[in-house]
Parts: C-alpha cells; sequence; structure tokens
C-alpha cells in the first residue's frame, strides 16, 4: 500500500486547516493510500540525516518552502512542487510569471523593493502608478491569503499612506475592475482539467471571499473561462490550482490570483465534488 504524509501548519489555530488535511486523507483513503497527516514542525528538517521512513508522495497544504524544499531534495514527490509553491505564495512573483505567458489579467504594477528606513516619495515613481492605473485601485500585499491584505485605494491620501506602511514589503498595484465588485469564480483545476467551479458573491464587500462573508454556488463555465483557468494553472505549474477569475465590463473572464493550496471545503459543499479524489487520483496516474 502506498503512504502519502499530508502536511498542514501547525501554528494556525483555526479547524479549517486541519478539516483541509482529513479531507485529503480521505480521498487517499479512497484509492487505497494510506494517510499520514502532520504539521510542519512535527518533521525535522535535520541537514545530516536522512528521512528514516518517507512516504511514496506528501501532499503540502501549506506555505512552509524550506520544509517542501527539504522534502523534495529527500527525493519525495511532493504536491505542489515547492517551486509552484513559492509562485503562488508570492502574488508579486505570480503576475510576472502570468504575464509572461500572455495571461488575461488587470493591469499590474509590481512595486519596486524599497528598505523599511528609505522611502522614494519624492521620485515621481508613485504618481507614474496612479496615472497609469487611475483610482480607485488596488493594492495587494504578495503576502495574504483569503483575501487579506488587499486594499482597495479610493483617494490620494489613502494611496500614499498605504504605500508609506508598506515599505519594506512585497506588494503591486493593480487596476480596479468595477464590474467584478463582489463577485468571482473559483477554478479547481488538476492537471489538465477543471475539476470543480463555483461563483463567489458579497453584498457588502469588493472582495467575494467566503471567509469575508461572501456566499458561493455552483457555476457552469463558458469555454473562455475553462480555458483561461487551465492556462493560468499551467503557467505557473500548478498541478493542483485553485484560480480565482473576475469579470471585466463585457463579462469576460481575467485572472484575479492562482492559489497553490486552496481549501476544498466550501467548493464540496456548493458542488458535491471532493476535489481531493480527483487530485490523489491524478498524483497516483503520474506517479505510475
Amino acid at each position: 500500500m502506498k503512504t502519502c504524509w499530508i502536511i498542514y501548519n501547525g501554528s494556525l489555530v483555526s479547524d479549517k486547516f486541519l478539516d483541509q488535511a482529513r479531507l485529503m486523507a480521505e480521498a487517499c483513503q479512497n484509492h487505497g493510500v494510506q494517510p499520514f497527516i502532520y504539521k510542519n514542525y512535527e518533521i525535522q528538517m535535520h541537514s545530516a540525516k536522512k528521512l528514516e521512513q518517507a512516504p511514496d508522495f506528501v501532499i503540502f497544504l501549506d506555505k512552509d518552502i524550506l520544509l517542501a524544499t527539504y522534502l523534495k531534495n529527500q527525493g519525495i514527490p511532493v504536491f505542489n512542487d515547492p517551486e509552484v509553491i513559492e509562485t503562488c505564495d508570492n502574488k508579486a512573483k505570480q503576475y510576472i510569471q502570468l504575464a509572461k505567458a500572455n495571461i488575461r489579467m488587470p493591469k499590474t504594477i509590481i512595486a519596486p523593493k524599497v528598505y523599511p528606513k528609505f522611502t522614494i516619495r519624492e521620485s515621481g515613481y508613485f504618481e507614474g502608478v496612479l496615472e497609469e492605473l487611475g483610482l480607485p485601485l488596488i493594492i495587494k500585499e504578495a503576502h495574504g491569503s483569503f483575501g487579506m491584505k488587499v486594499y482597495l485605494i479610493e483617494t490620494q491620501e489613502d494611496f500614499f499612506e498605504k504605500v508609506d506602511t508598506l515599505r519594506g514589503v512585497d506588494f503591486i498595484f493593480q487596476q480596479y475592475i468595477a464590474s467584478s465588485y463582489g463577485r468571482d469564480i473559483r477554478v479547481n483545476t488538476i492537471g489538465d482539467e477543471v475539476v470543480a467551479a463555483m461563483y463567489r458573491h458579497s453584498e457588502t464587500d469588493f472582495r467575494a471571499n467566503i471567509t469575508n462573508g461572501g456566499k458561493a454556488e455552483t457555476i457552469t463555465l463558458t469555454k473562455e473561462q475553462e480555458q483561461l483557468a487551465l492556462a493560468a494553472a499551467k503557467a505557473v505549474g500548478a498541478d493542483f490550482a485553485g484560480v480565482d477569475l473576475l469579470f471585466d465590463e463585457q463579462d469576460q473572464p481575467l485572472v484575479c490570483e492562482v492559489n497553490a493550496a486552496s481549501h476544498i471545503r466550501n467548493i464540496y459543499n456548493v458542488t458535491g465534488i471532493h476535489v481531493g479524489d480527483a487530485f490523489v487520483q491524478y498524483i497516483l496516474k503520474k506517479l505510475g
């Protein structure tokens, strides 16, 4: 019997992280694989020791890129690959990869690195961003999940105040898509297939994330939505991805972002589709 380690972050106290791991463990059992759930700190990364009992593969549900890399260097197949996790965890890096693949997305400008004790306030750079994107616009910190650390900026005063607080932080400026206010689509892709999708909407927030109070329902994707989601996942190299799509003024899709460890409980509750089942089946086929 094949074995699988399912790893999540033990420092996060919310039950949803353990629940995600249990859903993946259930999927492993459905396909005759023995799962073992570990918190990331339960695996010691010792530079001079090999793991005594390595699994056949790892489903990595965390952003501990060092641990994912350590396990990969032990010769264990890790899903997603640590390079994919790192790319998706850093939205600035992710948008650079999406742009390289000509993925359709809102206009995006990557903020330059500015050290915390310094500023480029008088350089004219920020004025150039405002001229290019206009107001309102979106500022996103590079590291953030569940719609957190994403800011709708409506005035110049708010703009300069926010960029001043983000010195030393990777972040991006992005075109505000008014036509997609409070609504998006979450698409789960595995390999070259779309496995599940749901339409999310909020009456109270520009973000549609369920964590922020949004609601969800089933949706039948258009051909354009399906193709764009698959192309975005491919652009970052993800075996398993949660791709978020926005709506432009003609209701055509734009990629908001790609998640390398997207949670599958909500989409399971909405659609009845256990994305973990398809993921484990894909891994077993890939491993041969």
